[in-house]
């Protein structure tokens, strides 16, 4: 990449500047496929967890997720709230919640899905089925990375 060219000086060969843009524009294209559904991209994701393990509490969900357990209760609250997730009293600890997904639930997860997959066709068009591999095993690489081991 030609300095040059872009005109980002030595922001040129640093991954971290470019990642923030890539994201920036993926971010900006998911807005765009969500738009009217309500949908953002942590609620799909919880959807989806919730979706593929009926009966998760919602600390589950937030760990497999990396979301914060203080952030999860509004968030549980608003897919609640939208018919889209059951909240149940746990039989087996009467202290704690399992999560279902509603038939409503069911059904914009499917139309979020769809979205995503036009989404991520337009953001990789011009990239071949082996780079995308290739770009989610990089990708795959940093986020397992430990920042503690740094």
């Amino acid at each position: 990449m030609s300095r040059a060219k872009n005109n980002i000086g030595e922001l040129g060969p640093l991954v971290g500047y470019h990642l923030r843009r890539a994201f920036g524009a993926f971010a900006a294209d998911f807005a765009v496929a969500m738009e009217g559904t309500g949908m953002r991209q942590v609620l799909v994701g919880i959807l989806t967890v919730v979706s593929g393990s009926p009966g998760i509490n919602q600390g589950a969900v937030g760990r497999v997720l990396g979301i914060k357990r203080a952030n999860m209760v509004s968030l549980i609250n608003e897919l609640v709230d939208a018919g889209l997730i059951a909240r149940v009293v746990d039989p087996g600890d009467r202290r704690a919640f399992s999560l279902n997904i509603t038939d409503a639930g069911r059904a914009m997860l499917a139309d979020c899905l769809a979205r995503i997959a036009a989404h991520e066709q337009r953001m990789l068009a011009g990239f071949s089925e082996a780079e995308r591999a290739m770009l989610l095993e990089l990708l795959g690489r940093i986020e397992r990375r430990d920042p503690a081991a740094a």
